[in-house]
């Protein structure tokens, strides 16, 4: 599988889907599909991505997105397609 799903949790704030969106870019992810919502102030969204293209590692991928969730006081995660499938199976 080349998708990945990225999730994305913390207080809103200016700039989250943009600084999210243009790291993706850098490295050549592609978002096939956004949900985001607010509620009462927190910041939630859904990607799911296509990962296939990209020009790092999965693994540099997710300690940058870790970085970044730091530095905008958000927990970034991201898994690759079946690994979430598998943990969200009922």
């Amino acid at each position: 599988m080349d998708k990945a799903i990225i999730t994305v949790v913390g207080k809103d704030q200016v700039g989250i889907i943009a600084k999210v969106c243009a790291y993706l870019s850098s490295v050549h992810v592609n978002v096939e599909d956004i949900s985001q919502t607010i509620v009462q102030g927190y910041f939630n969204m859904m990607m799911v991505t296509d990962i296939k293209g990209a020009t790092k590692e999965f693994k540099e991928i997710k300690d940058d997105l870790n970085k970044l969730g730091e530095e905008l006081s958000c927990i970034i995660n991201i898994q690759k397609e079946e690994i979430f499938d598998a943990m969200h199976r009922i």
